[in-house]
């Protein structure tokens, strides 16, 4: 019998990440990899199942989009699969808006649908809607669904989704959406499995990475988070810088006359922590680097999760549990130690042994009154049981 796999794209504003998994009750993996540095210097990295690097290929930049990254990973996987048939591909959707709750298949109607979502997500959505396309146009008959990162949060009471704008803004689609939902779906599934008890109580996810985010849960649903209308609200991040008075974007209006694509420039690209340390976008840059302003931007970051956690409790009336998840969160012990030490006053301690060997699991000591867990995120495998549910593969 030919073997039949799962494909999922999860493509991001300068990468696609992808993942091939066999059909089946457990979805083994069968490879992993990425395309990153469209638009400056594309390069290719390709895994197997054991994260072992068997192929790597560059391209220049010119011409080289999202589209033809992934004919790179179709390519890529064909070339892997021998005789077996790719049954289906799963993407990641940053935006789906007010009607999209749950993962759908897609078909012309869905993608005329989320290309009205551009407006919301201009950064995002068109990288996100570009590999759907090219598959269709490549193997018009293959099924794709598409999973939305806002999903997650739609369970959000609707105060918690409100701005304090004329009510007529609000019915256009001017709300707090949130994003990383996959991420959070699946650690908190995760968290269920491994600690069921502090999965049914309030719990904070700290998704921290380039993108950072956090979201408050009661019994596994999303009751709210740092995130908003944009992937820009909330938290400092890579080169993203979080909230920020608006106040001060009509400063820079008025004072150096710059208009909406250069105020997107700078929130986005051009702020977190590279803007702020003037060296890195990158935590481990740095860590590793002796200048002051590194440490001005690393201590800055700690201090708006501390603070965001306080309130992502509040809306929670209290806190039981928090979960440390993506590239930071799940491999800066130093970043962890010290967010844990600024929500000492929430009872959360950590045992330093458990801190520094932690790859998941539990990381509070045995006396802490609450519980901190490091759980890593897997988008791609929630996209890929999404798709297999839907489909009934």
């Amino acid at each position: 019998m030919t073997p039949r796999y799962l494909g999922v794209l999860n493509a991001g504003s300068s990468s696609v990440k992808f993942a091939l998994r066999r059909t089946g009750p457990e979805l083994p993996l069968t490879l992993s990899g990425q395309v990153e540095a469209i638009g400056v210097a594309p390069r290719l990295e390709l895994k197997d199942s054991d994260g072992t690097q068997v192929r790597e290929q560059n391209w220049p930049a010119a011409g080289f989009d999202h589209s033809a990254a992934t004919q790179a990973i179709i390519t890529v996987m064909q070339t892997q699969l021998g005789s077996g048939a790719i049954a289906a591909v799963g993407h990641r959707v940053v935006h789906g808006g007010t009607r999209h709750a749950a993962p759908e298949r897609v078909d012309a109607a869905l993608l005329a649908d989320l290309e009205t979502l551009v407006r919301l997500a201009p950064l995002h959505q068109p990288h996100n809607l570009a590999p759907i396309r090219a598959i269709a146009a490549a193997f018009p008959g293959l099924p794709q669904v598409a999973c939305f990162d806002t999903s997650f949060h739609t369970s959000q009471p609707n105060i918690a989704r409100c701005y304090a704008l004329p009510r007529a803004l609000e019915d256009e689609g001017v709300l707090r959406y949130g994003f990383h939902g996959i991420s959070y779906e699946f650690v908190s599934r995760r968290l269920r499995d491994l600690a069921p008890i502090l999965a049914a109580g309030r719990v904070v996810i700290a998704h921290l990475g380039n993108g950072a985010s956090l979201c408050a849960m009661q019994n596994g649903r999303s009751v709210a988070s740092t995130m908003g209308f944009t992937a820009a609200e909330g938290l400092m991040m890579g080169t993203r810088c979080g909230s920020v008075d608006p106040g001060a974007l009509v400063y820079l209006m008025d004072q150096y006359k710059m208009g909406p694509r250069e105020i997107e420039e700078l929130i986005y690209w051009r702020s977190g922590l590279l803007g702020v340390s003037g060296i890195s976008s990158d935590m481990r840059t740095l860590r590793r680097s002796a200048e002051p302003a590194a440490a001005d931007a690393i201590a800055l970051f700690v201090y708006r999760v501390v603070r965001e956690i306080g309130s992502m409790a509040a809306a929670l009336c209290g806190l039981d549990g928090l979960v440390f998840t993506a590239g930071i969160g799940e491999h800066d012990p130093y970043i962890r130690d010290e967010i844990v030490k600024g929500c000492a006053w929430l009872g959360l301690r950590l045992d330093p042994a458990l801190n520094a060997a932690a790859g998941c699991g539990r990381i509070s000591s045995d006396q802490s009154p609450k519980e901190v867990w490091v759980i890593p995120t897997d988008e791609e495998r929630m996209i890929a049981e999404h798709t297999a549910a839907l489909l009934n593969l």
